[in-house]
């Protein structure tokens, strides 16, 4: 019996022209309006809160690219044994904590001295040393014809103007000293409660998604925090070597230049070309003999670093380009100054391996001249292997 109150019955499909079929649209139309406006209210709230917290942020951010970088040592400190004892985690981070507490603590004491002293005496004495050097310079041949004179002047200024910088800015750095004791605690929080926490988000992914962005963190993880420890084991011996040889020779602030040295090592290319321009211009303050030997040591060392070092300590590096490691540096400075630099490559580290696991496109085609290449081009079939479950393409 039909109905009389114009509803659609129960039993009948409602067509998509019908009146019941408009209502739903509608109803649908506006549930996704509402739900699109509340996602943009959503997205441009948290975006305010991050940025009226990005100081926070920027703190556990860089913590928890610490704690990731260091995680690997606190394993191996927890794998030692001592009969059938062995430390536990919480011991193994105090312990890896008051190593690194130390080692900066020795660091501070020993360097920041000489360090602020030769920066003392470098800003006062540039300024009188420059005109020697333009002598020095004007006797070369065609060097009067490159206006050296006034580019004395605009040294002796900036020497100067550079020097009270560094020194009016050295209080600023000391006044972090909070922020660093906070990032070492929260560091120490992500070390002892980080899986609870990785394992709680990724918890919101699906299974498929879940294991291979497991995978591929844990990739990054390592690649990062062995590219971490090589890279500070070259400053350390860049620093160490360039300081004892520029004492020997008997270069001026010998000791901030071994510093400069280590620090800019970090740059690849252009840090040393710098570091070694500059050691080698102080040197030639007073002699050139000085610049020589200084110019000498670095080409000896960059060949020593590249046919020894680097294969053997830097095996599991990253491999990342020159380029994409100046413009990360750069890029994070400019965002958070020296912290920055401190994990721009880190971080650059991540981002490639991320873009290498979802973004580029691999080539499964074999490569020119490889032996599959020449078994397909000759007609020969490769003996086929016994069949292995597939593997994932960073796994070892």
């Amino acid at each position: 019996m039909p109905s009389s109150s114009g509803a659609c019955p129960l039993s009948l499909q409602p067509s998509q022209n019908g009146p019941c079929g408009s209502e739903e649209n509608q109803a649908q139309r506006s549930s996704a309006v509402r739900g699109a406006i509340l996602f943009t209210f959503a997205v441009a709230l948290g975006l305010v809160l991050a940025w009226r917290l990005r100081s926070v942020l920027e703190l556990v951010y860089v913590s928890g690219l610490f704690a990731v970088v260091m995680m690997p040592m606190v394993q191996n400190i927890m794998r030692l044994r001592v009969g059938r004892w062995s430390p536990s985690r919480p011991l193994a981070i105090v312990a890896l904590v008051l190593s690194v507490s130390l080692a900066v603590g020795l660091l501070l004491v020993v360097a920041l001295p000489p360090i602020l002293h030769d920066i003392r005496l470098f800003g006062a004495d540039l300024p009188r040393r420059i005109p020697r050097i333009v002598d020095r310079i004007k006797s070369l041949p065609l060097a009067d014809k490159l206006g050296f004179d006034s580019i004395a002047a605009q040294g002796e200024s900036a020497a100067a103007s550079t020097a009270q910088y560094l020194l009016a800015s050295a209080p600023l750095w000391l006044s972090r000293v909070f922020a660093l004791f906070t990032a070492i605690i929260l560091c120490v929080y992500f070390m002892l409660e980080g899986e609870f926490l990785y394992s709680y988000l990724l918890s919101f992914l699906p299974s498929g998604s879940r294991e291979r962005l497991a995978r591929t963190l844990e990739v990054a993880e390592i690649r990062m925090s062995r590219w971490f420890i090589g890279q500070i084991s070259l400053m350390f011996i860049l620093g160490a070597t360039s300081t004892v040889v520029f004492a020997v020779l008997h270069v001026r602030y010998f000791f901030l230049l071994g510093v400069l040295m280590g620090l800019f090592n970090i740059i690849p290319v252009a840090g040393g070309i710098i570091t070694v321009v500059l050691a080698a211009g102080v040197a030639a303050m007073d002699s050139w003999t000085r610049m020589a030997g200084v110019l000498v040591f670095y080409l000896v060392y960059v060949q020593v670093e590249n046919a020894f070092l680097t294969p053997r300590i830097m095996r599991s590096r990253v491999h990342l380009m020159g380029l994409s490691v100046l413009i990360a540096l750069l890029s994070g400075t400019a965002l958070a100054g020296v912290v920055g630099a401190m994990v721009a490559v880190p971080t650059a580290a991540l981002v490639a391996v991320f873009l290498d696991e979802y973004i580029v496109q691999k080539d499964s085609a074999p490569a020119p001249g490889s032996a599959e290449a020449g078994q397909a081009a000759s007609g020969v079939q490769a003996p086929t292997a016994p069949a292995e479950p597939p593997k994932h393409p960073h796994q070892r």
